[in-house]
């Protein structure tokens, strides 16, 4: 199939992209630009088509996982859809940051300061570093594992080292089939730039066996139309494989390319301190944990430090505190 040239240009036909396959894409949005559904019993998912949130509903009031700025005030239009069909509470009371990135943590603000905020210790560190409005740090953090245990639902939270973020985190519903991992996996879809501009390479790589080692059935990846499921999560990793096999030979092994022999005077491939990862960041035990991970085996990793509080991860910059789309 064939894209018409323009009969003034003279440019060849090109040939036209492939349609995107039903099973890459979600449920359709409503008017208001946001579907909330039910991933199981009172554990629900909502999606603007790109990014996702979750919720669980309790006696005591609702806990809100992530909260993306491009859904913004729509994540409460969800909830009270949810409360007004299942005369329960539309009251967020818990907000769980799966890790400190704006473009999943950005309308936290909106949920005001009664809020009580909970993510990984190194969350709270870095979100107290930007010291972005947007975004406040959690109050109550852990450091590998807490289960929490909120108006009779139980949620459990892991640390399993660094992936795509030095804290990204593990949300695992055991009452509900159910594990939450953002930024990794994006179900019907190859990673985006720079494998999600995952800030450790080897750490990332890794997440899928950690997440295939949790019984569930539901992923909420938080990316992208739809839920993932575990054949979702093995399909990755052989995208992954093919990558790393179509690599091996360069830096996989610890051999530098040999475009790029040393940096700074140092061999590349053996977790050495890498461009925009400065001796002051490594100071964090959280960023050696990078370091380790990668030297340990002989791979190069992504610099990590975030260059000032301006920006998200190493690539592109993005904006922090970006203003919900929706509208009040």
């Amino acid at each position: 199939m064939t894209s018409p040239a323009s009969k003034d240009s003279g440019a060849p036909a090109l040939p036209d992209y492939a349609p995107v396959p039903r099973s890459s894409l979600g449920p359709a949005l409503n008017d208001q630009g946001y579907y909330v559904g039910r991933v199981e019993r009172n554990l629900y998912w909502v999606t603007d088509g790109d990014y996702h949130s979750a919720f669980l509903t309790t006696r005591d009031g609702v806990v809100l996982f992530d909260a993306p700025p491009s859904i913004g005030h729509n994540l409460q239009r969800a909830v009270n859809d949810i409360a007004a069909a299942e005369g329960v509470s539309n009251a967020v009371t818990h907000l769980v940051y799966t890790h400190h990135h704006s473009d999943h943590a950005g309308a936290s603000s909106l949920f005001g300061s009664d809020v009580v905020r909970i993510g990984h210790e190194e969350t709270r560190r870095l979100l107290l570093r930007d010291n972005d409005p947007a975004k406040p740090a959690p109050e109550e953090t852990f450091a590998d594992h807490r289960t929490l245990e909120i108006g009779g639902e139980r949620i459990q939270l892991a640390w399993h080292g660094s992936n795509h973020s030095p804290d990204n985190i593990y949300i695992h519903f055991p009452d509900h089939d159910t594990l939450m991992l953002v930024d990794i996996v994006l179900p019907g879809w190859a990673p985006f730039y720079g494998i999600n501009l995952s800030e450790d390479v080897p750490g990332y790589m890794e997440a899928p066996v950690t997440a295939l080692s949790y019984p569930w059935k539901y992923l909420i990846a938080g990316h992208l139309g739809r839920l993932g499921t575990r054949d979702d999560v093995t399909l990755h990793q052989q995208y992954i494989t093919d990558i790393q096999a179509g690599g091996e030979g360069g830096t996989w092994r610890g051999r530098p390319h040999p475009v790029f022999p040393e940096v700074r005077g140092e061999p590349v491939g053996r977790g050495q301190v890498l461009p925009g990862c400065g001796g002051g960041c490594c100071r964090c035990a959280r960023h050696r944990e990078v370091h380790r991970r990668a030297g340990s085996r002989g791979c190069v990793h992504g610099p990590h430090r975030l260059f000032d509080p301006g920006v998200d991860p190493p690539g592109p910059r993005l904006p922090h505190g970006r203003s919900p789309v929706s509208k009040p």
